[in-house]
């Protein structure tokens, strides 16, 4: 285990180091969610959004809080209703009576990790301001732009069986998530487990006194992500890349394949993954690793697909098997 940074290196492997130290950092608050834990500190990497989609009770909201403690970032959460306006996720101006001005009071927005708990259930006037919000890193009020922290990060939730009253997300707005992970019931030793700790006094509300401390810092991310940039691609894994976004668009299971903008983020997570794996370059399972969390959001089934119980991983994975490997 990495010791708490006080004063994060800059230092690459270093940085690596304390990245690698999140998931068991974490993991004394989660149990059993390896994989949303990775997404997120892939996203991180990247500059990216997550959408995190799981039944309610599943840990979203404390996944997100424990990743904020173990990093030394500020976390929000806002939880998302029909009547939320624009203006109380992104802020607004008061009136100040003593000095007859009005004074911009930052929203919730303003933070370094934003948990938008159930996003589709807000309307999409309030959903774009929070896009917009993700896309500029800015919000503009009155005229005015205001930059948002650095880092910053929003992670939505979707309950994926719930619809009624809710406003789902169109395509377009989608395709602005780098990643959906999918947050799982736990197996059933992880349930064991999750109940064995609360029987044994876990609070999910006080992460101190679970034993979370910071393990990296905004420096280490600033590092991280500098060599990630210098991850090395080939002309194989780019054409690989594009070979797998141009068979969705020509799958008969699916009406909209991924666009550009979906190939350019896997490959950006495919490099933020080879790097936290300790490579310098690029491989094709690095490809395959990230392409069901980057691509799952960005392709339409076909109504007669869906009819028929097929699902936009089993069209992903089934490309993913046909697309020829560089060697």
């Amino acid at each position: 285990m990495s010791a708490p940074h006080d004063e994060p290196t800059g230092d690459a492997e270093t940085a690596r180091a304390a990245l690698e130290a999140l998931r068991s950092e974490i993991g004394k608050a989660v149990v059993g969610q390896d994989p949303a834990v990775t997404g997120l500190v892939v996203a991180l990497l990247c500059r990216g959004h997550v959408l995190l989609e799981g039944v309610p009770g599943v840990a979203k909201t404390l996944l997100v809080r424990a990743l904020a403690a173990s990093l030394e970032l500020d976390t929000k959460r806002v939880q998302f209703t029909p009547d939320l306006m624009p203006g109380d996720i992104t802020g607004s101006l008061v009136y100040d009576a003593r000095s007859a001005e009005f004074s911009f009071q930052p929203g919730p927005v303003f933070t370094h990790l934003l948990l938008a708990d159930e996003i589709n259930r807000t309307p999409p006037k309030t959903q774009s301001a929070l896009l917009e919000a993700m896309e500029e890193r800015q919000v503009t009020v009155d005229g005015t732009a205001r930059p948002l922290p650095e880092p910053f990060l929003v992670a939505a939730t979707q309950n994926p069986v719930e619809y009624e009253g809710t406003y789902p997300l169109p395509e377009a707005q989608l395709d602005r998530f780098l990643l959906k992970l999918t947050v799982p019931l736990p197996s059933r030793a992880d349930e064991i487990d999750v109940l064995t700790r609360h029987a044994e006094g876990f609070d999910p509300r006080d992460l101190v006194a679970a034993g979370i401390r910071a393990v990296a810092g905004p420096a280490d991310l600033e590092a991280a992500r500098a060599a990630v940039a210098k991850t090395s691609v080939s002309p194989e894994i780019t054409g690989y890349v594009v070979d797998i976004c141009r068979a969705t668009r020509d799958s008969p299971s699916l009406t909209l394949g991924v666009s550009p903008r979906g190939a350019t983020a896997l490959l950006s997570t495919a490099r933020a993954w080879a790097w936290l794996t300790g490579r310098d370059y690029v491989t094709p399972d690095d490809v395959k690793a990230l392409a069901l969390p980057t691509l799952r959001h960005r392709v339409q089934l076909r109504p007669e697909a869906e009819m028929e119980g097929v699902t936009s991983d089993a069209v992903i994975r089934s490309i993913l098997s046909h697309v020829p490997v560089p060697r």
